[in-house]
């Protein structure tokens, strides 16, 4: 069992943490006791998750508005927060967008978007931080990917893609890391109940590709899923916050599924 307490000395950064899953592993590593900074586009309800995680530590969480993928934005606000506190001990590269298309009109712009935010902000993120991990013989660094990741869908080349990506970039990474002391992992949810999800799945465009009607699709998705029901973002948040703790220091370049069974089909 982890001690509440087990991340009192870490300082994290969660990007993506104004909603869903971001906003849920940022809460869970403030209440293991990180110091917690959090980064999203939407500076008004990433200030709500900040009162929330301020209501949870006597720590302050500092917010930063930054739009992953634009890189001198993203690379100053990592600066910004290792000024601040002298180090970053742990990323998690969750920050991520989705748009549905048949890759026979899948456009470039949307395609490179899609990569930027989801892959190559991910990238961005963690070659800022790790000279000082390395130095400092310590870091975790955790990847969330997708089920996507490790199989492909229909109308979502661009996602799927970047998730295989991430992935790949979770498994050379973390063997480039493995002596300094830092981990990598990609975590890979299904179904998971947030707001991002729940667009998706009633977005016209991807009803449509998917001959799926919009009020049937979340009931759908749901029942496709062994266990019949969507993952919680706690569930998410719980699995990230024990691959940040010591106790996890043995696992690295794994991608790890929560999706209730989703990924057997």
């Amino acid at each position: 069992m982890l001690a509440a307490s087990h991340l009192s000395d870490r300082v994290a950064l969660v990007t993506g943490a104004s909603r869903g899953i971001g906003k849920a592993i940022a809460l869970d590593l403030a209440a293991q006791g990180a110091t917690v900074a959090i980064v999203s586009r939407n500076l008004a309800a990433l200030s709500q998750t900040q009162s929330e995680i301020e209501g949870l530590t006597s720590k302050p969480c500092q917010t930063y508005a930054c739009d992953v993928g634009e890189p001198e934005t993203l690379e100053s606000t990592i600066r910004s927060i290792q000024k601040a506190y002298g180090k970053l001990d742990i990323i998690v590269n969750n920050a991520g967008t989705f748009s549905a298309a048949a890759l026979v009109s899948q456009d470039l712009e949307s395609w490179r978007n899609i990569l930027e935010v989801n892959l190559t902000a991910a990238m961005r993120a963690s070659k800022a931080a790790l000279p000082l991990m390395i130095e400092r013989k310590w870091g975790r660094i955790v990847n969330i990917s997708s089920i996507s990741g490790k199989s492909g869908e229909p109308y979502g080349a661009a996602y799927s893609a970047s998730k295989f990506g991430m992935i790949g970039m979770t498994q050379s990474l973390a063997l480039e890391v493995a002596r300094d002391g830092i981990t990598v992992n990609a975590v890979c949810p299904g179904w998971v109940d947030t707001d991002m999800a729940r667009d998706q799945l009633n977005d016209e465009e991807w009803c449509r590709l998917n001959n799926m009607e919009r009020q049937h699709s979340l009931e759908n998705a749901r029942l496709s899923v062994p266990q019949e029901r969507f993952i919680e973002p706690g569930e998410v948040a719980n699995l990230v916050a024990y691959l940040c703790s010591e106790s996890a220091r043995g696992i690295t370049g794994q991608a790890i599924n929560i999706c209730g069974g989703l990924s057997l089909h």
